[in-house]
């Protein structure tokens, strides 16, 4: 009976263990792509220099939080003088306002799979609320050892709302909404 008892005990214990797991992401498998309209198209790109650590709780998704950091001197748009361009005063602003940082506030599921992420999004010195829906496309041990997670989002931001102007002038090349897709894997640390 006590062997039962402490094999009980120990699954339990296990349980509570792996319950709330902390992910390091992993900046050379994440990315946030983004679309923009330009002109009467749209153009395209990533920011593929993330960085940040996610707290799961897998049997309660809401007991969950997400601070992750981008670094928007690695934006890519697949044209190098774009990319640039892009990072001027007129545009982005890197020189004073490199990063965008994201800070969760709730996160609600009713399966555990799926749900929505509210929270903070700092950018341009501008702080905003912002939510995204989120599915949890998996967790597994890799190839090298380690155990992973990957969970894709997507949300659209008005560059407006950040103090960036270029969308709100007539005839602008750049559109104001910017569609983002994020594509995030975790380590397990």
């Amino acid at each position: 009976m006590m062997k039962f008892f402490k094999f009980c005990l120990l699954i339990t214990f296990s349980n509570l263990l792996f319950a709330v797991e902390t992910y390091k992401i992993d900046s050379e498998h994440s990315f946030a792509n983004w679309k923009i309209r330009h002109i009467v198209s749209k153009t395209s790109g990533s920011i593929p220099d993330i960085s940040g650590q996610i707290i799961i709780n897998r049997d309660d998704l809401s007991a969950s939080s997400v601070n992750a950091e981008l670094n928007l001197l690695s934006i890519n748009s697949s044209h190098l003088k774009r990319d640039d361009h892009i990072q001027e005063k007129k545009f982005l602003d890197t020189a004073n306002f490199s990063k965008i940082y994201f800070k969760s506030t709730r996160i609600d599921s009713k399966d555990n799979q799926t749900g929505t992420i509210y929270g903070e999004l700092t950018m341009h010195g501008v702080t905003k609320s912002i939510q995204f829906p989120f599915t949890l496309l998996g967790f597994g041990p890799d190839p090298w050892g380690g155990y992973r997670m990957g969970v894709e989002g997507h949300t659209k931001i008005k560059a407006s709302d950040y103090g960036y102007s270029w969308g709100l002038k007539e005839n602008a090349s750049l559109g104001d909404d910017i569609e983002i897709n994020l594509l995030i894997e975790g380590i397990r640390q």
